[in-house]
């Protein structure tokens, strides 16, 4: 079977490879979130997956209504946090049909790059009560020594796989800006936007890194005659020049903004 057309669900290919891989999120981010809300909130989570920041969202006494395209990657949700605060609907937010000025708030962690342009202010306009928090959790990795140098050197193996990196170099962890801030301050139906930054590197072995790598929708979409050997190259790198670890240097950003 090849790729889906829908670069989208390419995760729900790995749903458990990604529940198991894939970061959780700083506590500091939750404790600012929930300091902006009303206790026990309805929130609207876009892109859940399987529940890394939904798990947070609950332990605070919210309500959420997780809506998660990929129909694996919601039912491993379901099964990771049975709970009765916790509706989880499978499509698109773009789509999906929610009451008008029912949410308190808007949350996207590490998934709301998916969402459309237009999308990204228009539906949380239409579905927050007035006052309602928009509240996007970005992972930027940044240009740190503390990665040893791993990232600039296996750029070459990524290459050879057409999987070298393009666009605009990392960006220091001061300069760490996610683009969801320029969108939100361009749009006067919202205020007081605002971005926290709080560091958050991760760690792996050699093996863990390769199914991080799995769990990526760009590495989901290459044919497998070009995944496996990519990941069985790369795990070797990291055996033989790293001492079989990687640390991915990353801060976590937490940008909100209030609808006028």
């Amino acid at each position: 079977m090849g790729p889906p057309d829908d670069i989208r669900l390419s995760f729900n290919e790995v749903a458990d490879v990604y529940d198991r891989v894939r970061p959780s999120y700083p506590a500091a981010v939750f404790d600012a979130l929930f300091e902006m809300l009303s206790p026990e909130p309805e929130i609207v989570e876009v892109g859940p997956g399987t529940g890394q920041a939904t798990k947070d969202l609950l332990a605070r006494g919210a309500s959420v209504h997780a809506i998660e395209i990929g129909s694996a990657m919601a039912a491993r949700l379901r099964s990771n946090l049975p709970s009765d605060r916790l509706r989880v609907t499978v499509g698109d937010f773009e789509a999906v049909r929610i009451a008008p000025g029912t949410a308190d708030a808007v949350f996207s962690a590490a998934a709301y790059h998916w969402i459309s342009r237009e999308a990204q202010t228009d539906r949380p306009a239409a579905v927050l009560r007035t006052g309602g928090i928009v509240a996007i959790v970005n992972l930027i990795q940044v240009d740190s020594p503390e990665d040893a140098g791993f990232f600039a050197a296996s750029q070459p193996i990524y290459e050879r796989y057409g999987q070298g990196h393009t666009g605009p170099p990392a960006p220091s962890r001061e300069n760490a800006d996610p683009p969801i801030r320029k969108v939100l301050e361009a749009d006067r139906r919202f205020s007081a936007v605002a971005v926290r930054r709080y560091d958050w590197n991760q760690t792996y072995s050699a093996a863990d890194y390769g199914q991080l790598m799995l769990s990526y929708s760009v590495t989901q979409m290459m044919e497998e005659s070009d995944r496996l050997p990519l990941l069985d190259e790369m795990e070797a790198f990291v055996r033989s020049d790293f001492g079989g670890v990687v640390t991915r240097p990353l801060v976590v950003t937490l940008t909100t903004a209030t609808l006028m």
